[in-house]
């Protein structure tokens, strides 16, 4: 399985927002710089996690972007599926009818397992969790990548 940008990138946009919001919005382009994401496609990928329910924008002079619900509360699984679309490995475990093989397919069985322990880690994993380890890294590295 390969993930798309867009998933990179909204995943590394909400590990900032995570680090910086402390209760007021983030400016876009505060995200683009420390996170080495151009602001126009990162304006695009915000688009996407606001449609999302993720974050939300506030207007005006101190606006900017905020996450709609605490860290704690937002799992990799929501954001890697709300840019992918299903997780699933094959095609085929999204379709009943897709292949008449289904139900004696000892590969599908596989991808089966893929798909269940990718989502198990996903699901697992939160935005505190993984902003908490990007801030354990800022603190360590002399650079940020």
């Amino acid at each position: 399985m390969k993930l798309s940008t867009r998933v990179r990138y909204g995943l590394r946009a909400m590990i900032d927002l995570a680090l910086h919001q402390k209760e007021q919005p983030v400016l876009a382009r505060d995200i683009a710089k420390r996170t080495g994401i151009s602001v126009k496609y990162l304006e695009q990928i915000l688009l996407i996690l606001r449609k999302g329910g993720l974050v939300r924008s506030v207007r005006g002079i101190r606006g900017g972007f905020l996450l709609s619900k605490r860290p704690e509360e937002i799992s990799a699984y929501q954001v890697v599926t709300l840019f992918e679309g299903s997780i699933s490995p094959v095609d085929c475990l999204d379709a009943e009818n897709f292949c008449q093989r289904a139900k004696v397919c000892a590969a599908r069985c596989l991808w089966e397992k893929i798909r269940d322990q990718v989502n198990r880690l996903l699901s697992g994993t939160t935005l505190a969790d993984l902003a908490e380890q990007q801030a354990s890294f800022e603190k360590t590295a002399s650079y940020v990548i």
